[in-house]
């Protein structure tokens, strides 16, 4: 099979260096729609390079033209306006729409940034590129994370039901509902991404994700609750590749990518000598943290070995002494991106909802039609992202040798290699036989 490609080399430079911060009044405007296709564009060919292979150029040009704080500011911007001006619009006299889909594209907007993050913050060096705004995208997963953890008692997220009575606006609530739920799906694999970096990461971030948010102990509240899986007429069901997805009974051991996540980022947040140095163990942090010891089972330390590490740390844990509160003079680097837009949009929302009411939801049926066909082109180029052969998480690597399996790290192809390379080295050779 040829190498996939959606754009060329220099088409997708030109599509990174043009990515911009529009202002909230711009949202779904002309140029505001145009870059919202360019980055479903780029978040395709991001999940094509990954797929094939081909050294990830989307997230080289990304760092490159110091782009990523930029999406970072973008994907704020987009859940302010969700949380701000979306409410005041429905809420206006004249708001009787009859067709919603200029709207659904500025509530998938925050979707499509979110999932390019999710492919990209995989490699280490962009997020020590996203710099300063790694702070606000602390911030934004820690927000919807809490969301997460506030679901539990709730039957998960809604399913996608045809309804004949539902209205449009009815329709696109459902929609951003379900999309709400996956959105705080990808800022957990972003958060994790975030601390496979915790000892390179600035004194403030760190301090603002162990100290201000406590992010282990909401870890453990969403490792108890689980809010990914859920159990219907007897059988459990996982929720992945936005939907819900019966488990086989065989299956079931098997560690889910969204608990393997939380897993990965606890070890990080809680054995890297940096955080550990930062992290204040007090008697709340170390009743929530020994919960985890009911979840370390055999068979859990089975597929990540490197938990046994966690193990030993939580049986330290438990015979140690709570520590006091620290209350160190730290001057804290604050995260910005939220305040400052809230600062210059305050007391305008009415006005900006009226404005985009009258200039931006009112399209013609010819601009209907065609952002119709851009979506169905988008969603009919889109590969399903392949998984790791051995933990089965969303996989960027391929065996070199044979091209036939993927992986998400080195180590799970190491941990994998007794049983692959038995097929591994006939593979390549009758590949090379053809």
């Amino acid at each position: 099979m040829g190498d996939l490609e959606l754009l060329l080399p220099g088409e997708a430079d030109v599509l990174v260096r043009g990515l911009r911060s529009f202002p909230l009044l711009e949202m779904g405007s002309g140029g505001w729609n145009q870059q919202h296709e360019n980055l479903e564009k780029l978040n395709m060919q991001a999940i094509l390079d990954a797929t094939a292979s081909q050294g990830e150029p989307i997230q080289e040009l990304l760092v490159t033209h110091g782009k990523v704080p930029t999406l970072v500011e973008e994907l704020i911007a987009v859940e302010m306006w969700k949380q701000k001006v979306f409410p005041v619009l429905c809420r206006l006299q004249d708001f009787t729409p009859q067709n919603t889909f200029p709207i659904y594209m500025v509530v998938h907007h925050e979707a499509s940034i979110i999932n390019l993050l999710e492919t990209v913050f995989f490699h280490k060096e962009v997020c020590e590129s996203a710099e300063d705004t790694v702070l606000d995208l602390v911030d934004y997963c820690h927000r919807k994370l809490t969301l997460l953890v506030a679901r539990t008692g709730r039957s998960g997220p809604p399913e996608e039901e045809e309804s004949q009575h539902s209205t449009p606006m009815q329709e696109l609530q459902k929609q951003a509902e379900l999309m709400e739920f996956e959105i705080a799906l990808k800022a957990l694999s972003v958060l994790r991404y975030i601390t496979d970096c915790v000892d390179s990461l600035s004194l403030s971030t760190l301090s603002r994700m162990l100290s201000t948010h406590n992010l282990p102990c909401l870890l453990v509240e969403l490792l108890e609750h689980s809010p990914w899986s859920r159990r219907e007429g007897g059988k459990l069901q996982r929720f992945e590749g936005g939907r819900w997805q019966t488990v086989a009974p065989s299956e079931q051991p098997k560690l889910s990518k969204l608990d393997g996540q939380v897993w990965i980022a606890l070890y990080n947040l809680l054995l890297s000598p940096e955080a550990q140095a930062r992290y204040c163990l007090t008697s709340f942090a170390k009743g929530q943290l020994l919960k985890l010891r009911a979840f370390l089972t055999d068979t859990l330390l089975d597929q990540l070995p490197h938990l046994a590490d966690l193990q030993g740390f939580l049986a330290r844990l438990a015979l140690a002494e709570p520590q006091p509160p620290k209350k160190d003079l730290v001057f804290e680097q604050i995260p910005e991106i939220w305040e400052r837009l809230e600062r210059e949009n305050k007391g305008k929302w009415k006005a900006i909802a009226k404005h985009q009411l009258r200039h931006v939801f009112s399209p013609s049926e010819q601009d209907l039609r065609q952002q119709a066909r851009r979506l169905d082109v988008l969603e009919a180029v889109a590969p399903e992202r392949p998984h790791c052969a051995y933990c089965s998480a969303e996989a960027s690597k391929r065996c070199s040798r044979c091209q036939k399996e993927w992986y998400c790290c080195r180590e799970c192809q190491v941990k994998h290699w007794e049983k692959h390379g038995k097929s591994c080295v006939p593979a390549a050779q009758g590949d090379r036989a053809k």
